[in-house]
């Protein structure tokens, strides 16, 4: 008779600047090497600005609205979940540890690691910031460089390049106090792009080198991944919001206006657009130019792209990752957006797509739902103790596209 392991849920929870999405999985039953979608949730959010919180009452009511309708779908009570930080206060940074090794046969251990890892971390910061995240990207072993991983092996002088993920205490703490409220705690942290990164990304891309954009309604997350290691991850303070703030501004309407247009007929596509657009609004016709729109809509993405592209000239990665660029969050739908950012950036775009999942897709595979997704999945793979059963290690490119980056992966709690 087969023995029944104990089930182990996942749960991602995504505070984003309009919306909290929270995602629950389990490995699925019929085939364990795959994840099953059982729950998801989502409310909106009226007390974030650009990713910040500025009013702890009203996230932590959006947060509580989307865990209850996650619980509801699925069954399941939640407790613990993997949340994202976010906002322009999260700062990724280049460090080095160097350690000597004391062993008498000079043999690296696990120990050891941590040990380079954590020396990596002594670094001058002002006091109103911590570290949430360490990537250990290379070690060098006395004067040998790209070791992936240095475990196993002899030497006298282990050396680290890391990439750390700073973040303001305050904000931190803010969140804490949302999560607190609304009984639930925090398993991990960490970013957005890196979550949407574990949902999108095959480990092909992952090596070759690819950039990944989660364009949100008030913030964008970037993350660069090449060789299967972090390389940098940046938050700009612009998203879908400051298209309908341009559009409400430019046309001279309501934003309950701005946003009808910009859902309905914002685009950056090259074709063609009708010359007169009309949208429907408290009983009221409303028409605008849309030529007007798309320029607008133009100005704003463009404005984007820029300094994205500022980001990537920081690390030499201007026009020079093989892997492109995959676009997710809501924005990402606009039409046209691909074809315009492989313009502007001059690299391969496309939108990112789930990696195969089972269970309740149809609404979780829309692109605003890729960074619970992968919250959800980091849930999984960061877990002390993650459960594969008596499968054996599962092969699906879910569980093997993140392997690399979280053999590596330090979460600060």
């Amino acid at each position: 008779m087969r023995d029944q392991s104990p089930i182990n849920h996942y749960i991602g929870l995504d505070i984003g600047t309009s919306t909290v999405r929270c995602v629950v999985g389990m490995q699925d039953q019929e085939d364990p090497s795959k994840l099953s979608i059982i729950g998801h949730g989502s409310a909106p959010n009226i007390g974030m600005r650009k990713g910040v919180i500025v009013h702890i009452e009203d996230v932590a009511d959006a947060v509580s609205h989307a865990v209850t309708e996650a619980e509801r779908v699925s069954g399941v009570h939640i407790k613990n979940a993997t949340v994202n930080v976010n906002g322009s206060h999260v700062v990724g940074m280049n460090s080095k540890g160097v350690i000597a090794i004391s062993a008498a046969n000079r043999e690296i251990t696990d120990d050891d690691r941590i040990r380079v890892e954590e020396a990596a971390t002594i670094i001058q910061m002002p006091p109103n910031r911590e570290i949430i995240q360490v990537f250990a990207k290379n070690y060098r072993l006395d004067g040998q460089d790209n070791i992936k991983d240095p475990v196993g092996m002899q030497g006298v002088r282990l050396e680290v390049d890391t990439h750390i993920l700073t973040a303001a205490t305050p904000n931190l703490r803010n969140l804490d106090l949302v999560l607190e409220k609304s009984h639930v705690n925090a398993t991990h942290h960490t970013v957005s792009s890196l979550a949407a990164a574990e949902a999108v990304l095959n480990r092909q891309q992952k090596e070759s080198g690819t950039l990944v954009l989660d364009i949100g309604a008030g913030t964008t997350n970037m993350i660069i991944i090449e060789d299967g290691e972090v390389q940098h991850i940046a938050v700009i303070p612009i998203g879908g919001i400051n298209v309908t703030n341009d559009l409400a501004i430019g046309l001279r309407t309501d934003l309950d206006v701005a946003e009808l247009v910009k859902i309905n007929h914002a685009t950056v596509d090259k074709k063609p657009v009708k010359n007169f657009v009309r949208v429907e609004h408290d009983g009221k016709t409303h028409q605008f130019d849309g030529t007007e729109i798309k320029m607008i809509t133009e100005a704003r993405v463009e404005e984007l792209l820029e300094l994205v592209d500022k980001e990537l000239k920081k690390i030499n990665k201007s026009r020079k990752l093989p892997g492109g660029v995959v676009l997710v969050g809501g924005t990402a739908k606009l039409p046209g957006l691909a074809e315009f950012t492989k313009e502007k950036l001059e690299l391969a775009a496309r939108v990112g797509k789930l990696q195969p999942l089972n269970g309740l897709l149809d609404t979780v595979q829309d692109s605003e739902y890729v960074a619970a997704v992968g919250l959800m999945l980091l849930d999984m793979l960061l877990m002390p103790s993650v459960s594969h059963v008596a499968t054996g290690e599962p092969n699906n490119a879910v569980f093997g596209a993140v392997e690399g980056i979280l053999k590596r992966f330090r979460n600060r709690k």
